[in-house]
């Protein structure tokens, strides 16, 4: 019965055209997923450029444009020259002013102390990280002078140092005679460095914080077993482990301490006495603020970012020759 009986049909060309279509159609997917597959990796590829080209944007715009502009600017004239191309005779006035070559001795200063500004947190973090007794309390305590505004502790600072202030109070109850910390040329510079050292030392010690989390545990383990001094593990153990964040804390300290200081300056010294406690900005700020001369202030301001660059880059090298070393 034709109806019923099924028919059965020899495989034909089409059917073995359908099939050979079937099957040349998986190098046509496998193209497309090698196509979505380079697509994915190029967009991996970019992604940390996107995320960073924000940020990237506002350096440029907010920093690098105008560090030109202000570089531009220093080679103009002031006064009846203003906008006058004058070369580099702004740059001259600067190495014949007394008080911008005082403020590079105390740039100077700053150096040669910064090593004490980045030790005192350090061993601090260290002694918090140890567990000492009252760790979190000390913790607390260190920090809050960082969140004081730079006027209030100028303002509260200078009220204990001055000359019949409690501090010389208590100095007298021991035999020791008045010290004009503020007043004296030879102590000004001094003395505010070592308040804004206090004032700030508390961010460096949540960085040194953060850098022992990557310190590795079994190190000051086998530090104690073999009976290791606490000279030693700092010296061997964890200066060395903290290579990287000592070199950060290094150069943000520095940086600090040449572009945060007004404040201190401002309340507690006013630049005084006779000019020994200024800082390039300070000078800056002097040139612009009170005198009106801006061109000279923006060479001003080249001159310490070609400091800090100078000092920052250095202080890198040093920082990594002495690791390489250890």
């Amino acid at each position: 019965m034709r109806g019923t009986s099924p028919s059965v049909r020899p495989a034909g060309p089409g059917r073995a055209g359908g099939t050979t279509t079937r099957r040349e159609g998986r190098p046509g997917a496998a193209r497309t997923g090698a196509g979505r597959t380079s697509r994915g990796a190029r967009a991996e590829r970019l992604a940390p450029y996107v995320l960073v080209a924000p940020a990237v944007l506002i350096l440029v715009t907010l920093r690098l444009w105008p560090l030109v502009l202000g570089v531009n600017y220093s080679f103009t004239g002031d006064g009846a020259s203003n906008g006058t191309p004058v070369g580099l005779s702004n740059y001259l006035e600067l190495a014949g002013d007394p008080l911008f070559r005082t403020s590079l001795r105390n740039v100077g200063l700053l150096v040669l102390l910064l090593p004490v500004a980045v030790a005192i947190p350090g061993l601090l973090a260290t002694f918090i990280y140890l567990r000492v007794p009252g760790h979190r309390v000390y913790r607390a305590v260190y920090f809050f002078p960082a969140v004081l505004s730079p006027v209030i502790v100028g303002a509260i600072v200078t009220l204990m140092l001055g000359f019949d202030g409690p501090l010389n109070a208590a100095l007298g109850m021991i035999g020791v005679g008045p010290v004009d910390w503020l007043g004296d040329p030879g102590t000004a510079m001094f003395t505010v460095v070592g308040v804004h050292v206090w004032a700030t030392f508390g961010m460096a010690l949540v960085v040194f914080l953060a850098g022992f989390s990557t310190l590795d545990a079994s190190l000051l383990d086998a530090a104690r077993v073999d009976g290791a001094s606490l000279r030693q593990v700092v010296r061997h153990v964890i200066v060395p482990g903290l290579t990287r964040t000592i070199q950060f804390v290094f150069v943000t300290t520095m940086i600090g301490m040449l572009t945060s200081m007004f404040g201190l300056l401002f309340v507690m010294t006013n630049g005084g006495p006779e000019g020994s406690t200024y800082l390039p900005e300070y000078y800056i700020w002097h040139q612009q603020g009170q005198l009106n001369r801006p061109a000279l202030a923006s060479a001003a301001s080249t001159v310490l970012f070609v400091v800090m660059l100078v000092v920052g880059l250095a202080q890198i090298t040093l920082l990594r020759r002495t690791g390489r070393l250890d």
